[in-house]
């Protein structure tokens, strides 16, 4: 486990002490919650795309759009794949193990931008993976559909084994609708009343990300960003901890784990 010693014990302390009396926790998460699986951000600090154009010279929002895969999907297919190639391999680190763990305290919820699944491979239950997963692959024009662990073996553009159309991956490009289904999931979730949120490793730049964070202050609930870059929710959110997901939440747990155990300590225990 990465050292904590980096994370503000004070702010870790009222973040537990907010935490009790808790039942409804949301985590919004993004890509900085994978970097300890050594995937990229996408932007911001070792993004993926940091100052970076495209081979075409559009801007990478331009190549990984719904009209470009409309109007030149080998294109977009080529910035997609280099997503894929990025995720490849990966793992849950401790950042998502510990969220699924906090399942024992309270019903978690996880609102993610990642594509790459890893909430659902560690184990947590309630996941609106809102940009969709790069792993299931659809056909744009018949019912074919299909899970795969990498994109290794496929052509670019790939086609259809059934129909022969193009296919695609079933993630949000630029430009593209959310699933309307994963936007009612949420609105419900909220609607039921989250007594936390934790903004993790995302600059919130997209309203509906935004939204449950500013949601939390305006209702007075406890409202936490964990980032160790300067976000427009940094000076909104009650608590904010400058810091990598995995070393935040690993105080965090530590901290509720102390709280919960110390009154039924024995004495001299350290």
């Amino acid at each position: 486990m990465p050292a904590v010693a980096e994370v503000d014990e004070a702010v870790v302390t009222r973040v537990v002490e907010r935490l009790e009396g808790c039942e409804r926790v949301l985590f919004v998460t993004g890509a900085g919650i994978s970097v300890d699986s050594g995937l990229p951000t996408y932007r911001g600090i070792g993004g993926l795309y940091d100052g970076v154009e495209t081979d075409e010279g559009v801007p990478i929002e331009v190549a990984l759009s719904e009209a470009m895969f409309q109007r030149d999907p080998a294109l977009a297919w080529k910035y997609i794949m280099q997503i894929e190639r990025a995720c490849r391999g990966a793992s849950p680190n401790r950042a998502h193990r510990i969220i699924a763990e906090l399942e024992q305290h309270f019903e978690v919820w996880v609102l993610t931008q990642n594509v790459d699944g890893q909430h659902r491979v560690a184990g947590s239950q309630r996941v609106i993976d809102i940009h969709g997963d790069v792993r299931t692959l659809l056909c744009t024009s018949c019912s074919w559909t299909r899970c795969v662990d990498d994109y290794e073996h496929l052509a670019c553009p790939p086609s259809c084994p059934d129909c022969g159309e193009v296919v695609r991956p079933d993630v949000v490009l630029f430009g593209g609708m959310l699933p309307a289904h994963k936007v009612a999931r949420l609105r419900a979730a909220a609607k039921a009343g989250l007594d936390a949120v934790f903004s993790v490793g995302t600059t919130s730049v997209f309203p509906y990300i935004a939204e449950p964070v500013l949601d939390a202050r305006r209702r007075g609930a406890l409202a936490v960003e964990i980032n160790p870059g300067r976000t427009q929710l940094s000076h909104l959110v009650e608590h904010r901890l400058q810091a990598g997901a995995t070393a935040a939440l690993a105080a965090i747990m530590l901290a509720w784990r102390d709280r919960s155990t110390g009154d039924r300590a024995p004495a001299g225990t350290p």
